[in-house]
């Protein structure tokens, strides 16, 4: 079985999206869906410096209309996925991602949705002084119970023993202080602690938009990040997609997912690396591939020619 996979904060680099410019049609869908964005996805993409892009309301955006680009690139038609494709999946943001690819939400409606999420949560962050750490080993319990005792959330669990913890600076200062056993903290460079309930402000922010949007049904499994969990109801992923932005990530329970329906391969799309290296540590047996540039494209293509393309959902 055939995944699809995208990534979430954090994977852009500047000038990323550069070489997709090339590919016909690219460039044209980026300048369209800019007016929904309310951004520059062509300048944010190529030309935008590191700390632009740093911007919550500029990185998600651009991560999703990376990944519907790639996407487009690969299958020729984000309006009907390919048969071949068993099923969808995304980390925090490239939910968004994947319910568009899985026929959930439009482009439009996609791009209309992380527009709000990302100046919510930018907005959200702002009002109080949070941030995020990564935790990388010790002890599982041991983890639990250092985060609990410092008031900071797991707000991701990226299986293999790799968790992000977000809190208050004072309550990441104190678990810096105070740290697991055999357990190394990276700070992140995020501007607040997402997918906790600091994020509040955020969900209320998409309640509003959320009924104004039309979600179908998914054409392929859409895997969710609540709780790992195959989401067959169009209405349900975009509850969850609301709400998903001030509750964990649970990319662990995701993989798990994947493994139980059978995956055999992984194309996460751009800009990729992050979830495909994941996969290969945490769902023994699964080949990967990161859709990073068009040079990549045919590398995909023949991974699709092998799980059967041509046949097309009704």
């Amino acid at each position: 079985m055939l995944v699809l996979v995208a990534p979430g904060q954090g994977a852009q680099t500047p000038g990323f999206l550069a070489p997709w410019l090339e590919v016909p049609g690219v460039a044209d869908s980026l300048r369209r869906w800019s007016d929904v964005a309310g951004l520059d996805l062509v300048h944010a993409g190529t030309e935008a410096s590191e700390e632009e892009i740093k911007d919550t309301a500029v990185a998600q955006p651009l991560l999703v209309a990376a990944g519907l680009v790639t996407a487009g690139a690969l299958f020729g038609d984000l309006t009907r996925v390919p048969a071949v494709v068993g099923a969808v999946a995304g980390h925090s943001v490239g939910e968004i991602t994947a319910a568009v690819a899985g026929g959930v939400l439009s482009p439009e409606d996609g791009l209309a949705f992380v527009r709000e999420r990302s100046q919510g949560m930018a907005e959200a962050a702002a009002v109080t002084a949070t941030g995020m750490l990564a935790l990388l080993g010790g002890d599982p319990e041991e983890v639990a119970a250092k985060l609990a005792a410092h008031g900071v959330t797991a707000a991701n669990n990226n299986g293999g023993g790799q968790l992000v913890a977000a809190g208050t600076l004072e309550q990441l200062d104190a678990l810096k202080a105070d740290p697991p056993a055999g357990a190394r903290l990276i700070p992140l460079k995020v501007a607040g602690a997402f997918h906790t309930e600091h994020m509040a402000p955020g969900v209320a922010r998409l309640e509003k938009l959320a009924p104004t949007l039309t979600a179908a049904d998914p054409l392929v499994p859409y895997v969710s990040n609540k709780d790992g969990e195959v989401v067959a109801s169009g209405t349900e992923v975009l509850a969850r997609l609301v709400s998903q932005v001030s509750n964990p990530v649970r990319w662990d329970l995701c993989m798990e997912t994947l493994g139980r329906l059978g995956a055999t391969a992984v194309i996460e799309l751009s800009p990729a690396g992050t979830l495909t290296n994941l996969v290969k540590r945490n769902v023994k047996g699964v080949a990967t591939l990161a859709l990073k540039t068009p040079a990549d494209l045919d590398k995909a293509l023949a991974l699709v020619a092998e799980h059967g393309a041509g046949e097309q959902h009704a």
